[in-house]
């Protein structure tokens, strides 16, 4: 995905980034995943809803702000790029979905790129659990709300999408034609790459 990143924007190293959706959780590897590989620190504004502050300190010359990402707390056009990875099934509704896009947009001077895990993936990342997450969303949610995975059955904690759901946020909530793609896991379409260029 980083990779991808790179490639659909063309950024520079004298490129701003606004990194939405940070977190304070260290455990996992991939975690922040874009502060620990983007070489200009600098460059970088990180937001969560989280205390992330560590990740000043963690990599010089990055700066974190704690906001949400449905109202960011910056004039039109500060950055030049917007990236966010994982986040979008996480803001809640479809409102909260394309509120999510179009504040990222508002926010970017040359494009804003999303990442988000394909419904139509066989097994869910949140929960590994398979198939579950095709049935209708109000049947995948009740059958969740009985296992030790219920915060996940909640929709403003887990909305999934489809690569067609997620390009068609994008055009209602961007004025730009998306690029939407896949990238492949075992095969399949795991994870939904959206790139909307300004």
């Amino acid at each position: 995905m980083y990779e991808l990143f790179l490639d659909l924007t063309r950024i520079s190293s004298c490129d701003s980034v606004l990194d939405i959706g940070v977190t304070a959780d260290q455990t996992y590897e991939a975690s922040n995943y874009f502060e620990a590989w983007y070489p200009h620190k600098n460059r970088i504004t990180a937001v969560g809803l989280d205390d992330a502050s560590f990740l000043e300190t963690l990599y010089e010359g990055l700066k974190f702000v704690r906001a949400n990402g449905l109202n960011l707390p910056f004039e039109d056009n500060t950055f030049d790029y917007v990236h966010s990875s994982a986040v979008l099934e996480h803001v809640g509704n479809l409102d909260n979905q394309k509120r999510f896009i179009e504040e990222s947009y508002r926010v970017a001077r040359k494009g804003v790129f999303i990442t988000t895990p394909n419904r139509w993936f066989p097994v869910e990342f949140h929960t590994v659990l398979p198939l579950i997450h095709w049935l209708p969303k109000s049947t995948f949610r009740s059958i969740l709300s009985n296992t030790p995975y219920s915060f996940f059955s909640k929709e403003e904690n887990l909305n999934l999408l489809t690569p067609a759901e997620v390009k068609r946020i994008m055009l209602i909530s961007t004025a730009s034609e998306p690029k939407v793609q896949t990238l492949p896991l075992w095969g399949w379409p795991s994870n939904i790459i959206a790139y909307a260029p300004k």
